[in-house]
């Protein structure tokens, strides 16, 4: 696949609030990040990222129907 291809099948979502460190060693931070296109443009959900992250980045999402799970499984 193609990286023309590959940006086609993702979605954009911009960190809107960077919640904290997840993972058994902590090496994921949890975001909440809002979809800014799509048929679900608009919404916000939660996912878990590896790297650096800050409020303000964009992601490409390969889907947008997943919420992670909250720390501490509230």
């Amino acid at each position: 696949m193609s990286a023309e291809e590959n940006a086609t099948d993702s979605t954009a979502a911009e960190v809107i609030e960077v919640v904290g460190k997840t993972g058994m060693h902590g090496e994921a931070m949890q975001v909440k990040c809002r979809i800014r296109e799509g048929s679900d443009k608009g919404r916000i959900i939660t996912r878990n990222v590896l790297g650096p992250i800050r409020e303000g980045d964009v992601l490409q999402l390969r889907e947008t129907q997943r919420d992670a799970d909250s720390i501490g499984g509230q």
